[in-house]
């Protein structure tokens, strides 16, 4: 499965645009994401790949998982601990 991709799958559907227009490096600022949508990214990713991603709704969620790039190394971390254990 490529992580990648199907994180771009997530983020395009909850940002409204072509998953060709984005890239590891589209950062969720400028595609329009907020705080909320955020979350609501967080919990499609964690329903998609059956993980709990280390996330912090209190802290700027924007900031956080500031690229598509970033949100994607998130994930492939905890799915890899996943896979180790």
């Amino acid at each position: 499965m490529d992580v990648l991709y199907e994180v771009k799958q997530i983020i395009a559907k909850q940002a409204r645009v072509p998953v060709d227009q984005l890239t590891a490096d589209s950062r969720l600022d400028a595609l329009g994401i907020e705080s909320i949508d955020v979350i609501e990214i967080v919990f499609a990713i964690e329903e998609k790949f059956g993980v709990t991603l280390p996330f912090n709704a209190n802290e700027s969620a924007v900031a956080e998982f500031e690229t598509i790039g970033k949100v994607a190394d998130a994930v492939k971390a905890v799915v890899g601990k996943k896979a180790a254990s």
